[in-house]
């Protein structure tokens, strides 16, 4: 990161699964856009497809998860998170600061009983 005050983050986004394709993909451009006109850039981004969502979100059961690694200025989270409560069709996020952006996504499976 070569810009001072900007930092490395991890973003889960989770989109309603009542969208088409072509929304989908809008509202995915929507929050990458956010990122990009504000000065950061993405690093990576997982398609994780659709999931079923842990309970109920909005009437929805499924959703479509997303997760990038991105650098910002931390001043313009904020205004990231401000966006991100007025789009409808984003069903949750989390962001966090991260230190590294992982080559793929590995998930540990649940032992079994």
């Amino acid at each position: 990161m070569s810009k001072q005050g900007e930092h490395l983050y991890e973003g889960m986004y989770i989109l309603s699964a009542t969208l088409s394709d072509d929304a989908r993909q809008k509202a995915l451009e929507k929050i990458t856009s956010g990122i990009t006109t504000r000065g950061g850039e993405i690093c990576k981004m997982f398609d994780q497809g659709r999931r079923k969502l842990a309970y109920e979100i909005n009437s929805k059961r499924e959703g479509y998860y997303y997760i990038l690694y991105f650098s910002i200025s931390t001043k313009v989270m904020n205004d990231l998170w401000r966006e991100y409560h007025l789009n409808e069709d984003l069903l949750r996020f989390l962001t966090l600061r991260t230190e590294s952006v992982p080559e793929k996504l590995e998930f540990k499976s649940i032992a079994q009983e």
